[in-house]
């Protein structure tokens, strides 16, 4: 059985290709196309479709389109409702209706040889249920919780697993929308809607929620049947809009902060709705709001569950892999799904590929004798160090793939990094280290491998690693396995040997409003543009000072 995935409609288009239950690879469309998120999230893109990733995938198991099975569409147009119906304003939503009901013959067009019969529609959010129910690792029998903005006509979906069988429990109809309520506050204050959530995550550390959280659960609030509450909230009222490129001010910090609270309530009660139902140990979730990781942290905490796994791709790039999982499940129930083999699902290049491209751009390269212990003597002498390993990472966290490394000491290395990056200086930057030394430094859900969870840095760390403690002494950890990152681990232990510190600075290989880098080209270009110190290209390295002289740097 062999099964590619779509996700087009909305943002974040992307493709992934199933073979036998197991994924061979997932990819966004961005990394090819350089445009942030894929396109804007308009009717008017609505048509655009991933054909880059979508030939790459094919490309990488050497299929064609004939070869397939199927094709899934993340998106059921037959379970769409007018945008007023729903209570939205959305006058072009029917538009974006009419592109979603003609997607088997955009297909076809984009993909020569499939035949529109192999077209098979996901209900949105079913689709991004299947891409943590069946990616996760141990959930053959698990409930399954996923938040967003919208899909076809609700905002979230409950549902159970057993085995390759996945039911939905209950659902909320829009207008009501965690995720659009945090998109709403996201536009009013200042940032990119649909996009730039995580930066009111990061700013709600620096406010105080008790000002403006009783008003907020006015309007957000779980309704104790498993559904919710979440619309008509009147941002303007309750303080000032910030303009794009002001600073921000200490009350829209505490906006951000009882915003953030009141989410955190909401999907608590949800999750012991959720358990009551099922009674499982383990739930999975999926969805833009389960990319929240301090919310998730919270479930882990209080939650009923005694595991939590979160989809990596919890955008709508996962429900790529999940449209395709589902199918194959249903399919073929004989065969079953495999979980997710990591995140590294996108383009790699062989050694001597990388050689022929440092040679093509002229530009001086060595190859030492270990890449990782290269990289950590320049770590520990305080370079920063653009890191370009392996198969790109599926989804929005740089997790050991494609990163920017510094040494967390010097606390002046944030600064610095988003300085590199041109982002706000309230922006964090992560901590990465083994798994097995992270419960000495690090508190909270453990191990996390991909970066979707908050801990507390122990005190006697904070002053040691200050570069990664975020303003409320937390940190978005990434814990690294030895086995399935072996250079990586080479890496962190080598400049532990040279510095005493088991962690390193890792933040996402990009500056701000570029994707990811993800093609050896890509990594020359920010390496170029932005004083970074070293690039490690697969076995080699790029010194900026051997290729701008003794000046750089």
């Amino acid at each position: 059985m062999r099964v590619l995935g779509v996700n087009a409609l909305f943002h974040d288009p992307a493709a992934a290709l199933v073979v036998d239950g197991r994924t061979v690879a997932a990819a966004e469309e961005e990394r090819f196309s350089r445009r942030k998120h894929g396109k804007r999230p308009l009717p008017f893109s609505a048509w655009e479709l991933p054909e880059m990733s979508a030939a790459w995938c094919l490309s990488q198991a050497g299929l064609r389109p004939e070869d397939l099975d199927a094709v899934t569409y993340s998106y059921d147009p037959a379970l769409a409702r007018p945008a007023d119906r729903l209570g939205l304003s959305d006058p072009w939503d029917d538009l974006r209706q009419t592109y979603a009901r003609e997607a088997p013959a955009f297909l076809c067009e984009a993909l020569p040889g499939l035949a529109p019969e192999q077209v098979r529609f996901v209900p949105h959010h079913m689709a991004h249920a299947a891409s943590s129910a069946f990616a996760a690792p141990g959930a053959e029998r698990s409930s399954v919780l996923v938040l967003d903005g919208r899909g076809e006509a609700t905002s979230h979906l409950a549902a159970r697993r057993e085995g390759a069988r996945l039911e939905a429990l209950h659902g909320q109809e829009l207008p009501h929308s965690l995720g659009l309520f945090y998109e709403e506050l996201t536009e009013h204050l200042g940032f990119l809607r649909s996009s730039d959530e995580y930066k009111v995550m990061a700013l709600a550390a620096y406010g105080n929620p008790r000002r403006f959280l009783p008003e907020l659960r006015r309007y957000v609030y779980a309704t104790g049947d498993g559904g919710f509450r979440a619309a008509g909230v009147p941002w303007a009222e309750l303080c000032a809009a910030r303009r794009d490129g002001e600073g921000w001010t200490p009350e829209q910090a505490d906006l951000a902060a009882a915003a953030q609270a009141c989410l955190e309530e909401t999907v608590l009660d949800l999750v012991r709705w959720l358990h009551g139902q099922t009674g499982d140990e383990v739930l999975t979730m999926a969805g833009g709001v389960a990319l929240n990781c301090v919310a998730n942290s919270r479930l882990a905490a209080e939650g009923p569950f005694r595991q939590v796994w979160v989809q990596p791709a919890s955008g709508d790039a996962g429900t790529a892999l999940g449209g395709a999982l589902l199918h194959a499940a249903d399919a073929d129930p004989g065969t079953p799904t495999r979980p997710q083999p990591g995140v590294d699902l996108g383009r790699g290049w062989s050694d001597a590929e990388l050689e022929g491209w440092l040679k093509t751009a002229a530009v001086p390269f060595e190859r030492p004798a270990d890449v990782a212990v290269e990289v950590a003597r320049a770590l520990a002498e305080n370079a920063v160090v653009a890191w370009f390993q392996g198969r790109a990472e599926y989804g929005p966290r740089a997790l050991g793939h494609r990163s920017l490394l510094a040494h967390p000491g010097p606390s002046g290395n944030l600064e610095r990094l988003n300085d590199i990056k041109g982002r706000e200086q309230f922006r964090p930057v992560a901590p990465m280290v083994l798994a097995e030394r992270a419960s000495e430094i690090f508190a909270g859900p453990l191990p996390s491998p991909y970066m979707l969870f908050v801990h507390e840095v122990l005190p006697p760390w904070r002053e040691r690693i200050p570069a990664v403690v975020h303003v409320d002494g937390t940190a978005r950890v990434q814990t690294v396995d030895r086995e399935a990152e072996p250079l990586v681990a080479r890496m962190l232990e080598a400049f532990e040997a040279a510095t005493g510190l088991p962690v390193v600075v890792n933040t996402s290989l990009n500056t701000a409003g570029r994707p990811m880098v993800d093609d050896p080209r890509d990594a020359l270009e920010c390496f170029g543009s932005s004083p970074v110190d070293l690039l490690a290209l697969g076995p080699f390295v790029v010194r900026r000072r051997a290729l701008f002289g003794a000046g750089a740097g």
